[in-house]
């Protein structure tokens, strides 16, 4: 019986150690540096939909962010300086 509980303890403990990195997701790690601004800005779902806001008034199809070069990231990084979010 004491086995029992030694592993169910170990298990809550491994669980409660695993929780943060679950919950936090590896979109919400992901950031751009901003060279026309000097900063950084985080990809995320939000900064998502801004991006095919942009891509949509430019009669653009989508592409991922991440596969664009640097000139049409920065290209993008400034319209989204001078526009204010949608939401």
């Amino acid at each position: 019986m004491c086995r029992i509980y030694r592993f169910m303890g170990l298990f809550l403990l491994a669980a409660a150690c695993a929780a943060p990195l679950v919950n936090t997701g590896c979109a919400a790690r992901v950031r751009y540096y901003d060279d026309y601004h000097h900063d950084y800005h985080r990809w995320n779902n939000h900064e998502d939909v801004e991006y095919r806001i942009y891509l949509n008034g430019r009669h653009e199809d989508y592409r991922e962010f991440r596969t664009l070069d640097r000139d049409r990231q920065n290209d993008y990084w400034k319209w989204r300086h001078d526009h204010p979010d949608h939401h």
